[in-house]
């Protein structure tokens, strides 16, 4: 049988350190594939007016499977500026490649599972009832819709005349009539019917394959009416065929207030792109941080795994790599999860939960340091040094 084929994108930054531990981590569990580097990111837009260019969009075409590191994204303005002089002026226009690759092969389905890792010095804290320090265990998976609402990409600023005007049909924008058209900068929120039931029926699935009590809708449907009360209505709907996994409704804001109190009352969420980018980093920051940060996304045929965690440029050139590697090992884990190698991937999280538990080796987030050059100096184990320690456990 022929070896299963990656494709890998390190992308910006620190992308191009955790990818290869990560490929280094599958190797010693004895995952037998081959990886093949795809060009992403930065670079790419700067040199050749496309940070996605169309010959990675072929391999992932081909191959159906990417493992992406991270990639740097900035504003319009500062996207033009570092455009190469001999493409500007050409119609060039910057859009965040993972996005773009999320849209493009309709990676519509977001997972993002927060799990407590026993004997972590930044698992979340409280004071009990007692006065002692209590440590809940959180277990949260976030379903997050990833192609649509505030990250669809329909936006303007000085919007054309006929998109002018029919805005101006809506009653509510009465209230910038007097606001110059070359004032207004607008972004839409779009949900669709058949994209928001299926983020909700996957979230329910979820829960009933793996024991999950309750689904939560994190959004805000006492004033986003048209597009969180649509996911509502739909979550109302498909929770008749689940009876017994409770719905539960949030608001955005208020749950990110709850994290904090009662965190491991939340099983499964789910909720559109922006508020679901918004409650998983919550949720992140309650089990590590971005450092044990990873996801999954998944469309009909094609699906890509990486680490919530930016391209963090500032530690990308330090000379003894210092970022924590877990989130990309366990973006990893869930790509086994998804092409049925669950025994390897159970193999791997045993083996990071070992090394986490034990708190000989931990990186300069999980010793609470500030990032800089130095912290191998001063006690930190280095990327490597991480992974060494977890293939070592296996």
């Amino acid at each position: 049988m022929s070896k299963r084929k990656i494709v890998s994108m390190p992308g910006d930054g620190i992308g191009q350190t955790v990818l290869p531990e990560a490929i280094r981590v599958l190797d010693a569990a004895g995952f037998d594939a081959e990886y093949i580097h795809a060009d992403i990111g930065w670079e790419f837009w700067c040199t050749q007016g496309n940070p996605l260019p169309q010959r990675t969009l072929d391999l992932l075409a081909e191959h159906k499977l990417g493992l992406f590191g991270a990639i740097t994204s900035k504003p319009r303005t500062e996207a033009a500026a570092e455009l190469d002089p001999a493409l500007r002026d050409k119609g060039y226009v910057y859009y965040s490649p993972i996005v773009a690759m999320r849209q493009h092969f309709n990676l519509d389905v977001s997972i993002r599972p927060c799990q407590t890792f026993a004997g972590n010095p930044l698992n979340f804290v409280r004071r009990g009832a007692d006065g002692g320090m209590d440590e809940p265990a959180v277990d949260a998976v976030i379903f997050r819709q990833n192609t649509e609402g505030l990250y669809g990409g329909v936006e303007w600023t000085n919007p054309p005349q006929q998109v002018y005007d029919a805005l101006m049909t809506h009653p509510k924008m009465k209230n910038f009539a007097d606001v110059p058209k070359e004032d207004l900068a607008i972004s839409t929120r779009i949900f669709t019917r058949p994209a928001t039931e299926r983020i909700v029926r996957q979230a329910f699935e979820y829960a009933k394959k793996f024991g999950y009590k309750s689904v939560t809708v994190c959004e805000k449907p006492n004033v986003l009416r048209e597009t969180s009360g649509m996911m509502l209505a739909l979550a109302k709907d498909v929770q008749r065929e689940y009876p017994d996994i409770d719905l539960w409704n949030t608001n955005i804001d208020a749950q990110m207030m709850w994290l904090t109190k009662n965190p491991e009352n939340y099983g499964v969420i789910v909720a559109g792109n922006m508020f679901g980018d918004i409650i998983s980093d919550g949720f992140a920051g309650l089990v590590g941080g971005l450092g044990f940060a990873c996801s999954a996304n998944i469309g009909a045929d094609v699906a890509v795994f990486e680490p919530t965690h930016g391209s963090a440029p500032k530690y990308a050139d330090y000379p003894t790599p210092i970022v924590n590697p877990i989130a990309m090992v366990l973006s990893a884990c869930m790509m086994l999860d998804h092409i049925g190698e669950t025994a390897i991937a159970e193999r791997i999280r045993a083996a990071v939960a070992a090394v986490v538990a034990e708190g000989k080796v931990r990186t300069y987030d999980m010793m609470k340091m500030r990032g800089a050059p130095d912290v191998v100096e001063k006690g930190a184990a280095s990327t490597m040094q991480m992974t060494d320690a977890i293939i070592a456990k296996l």
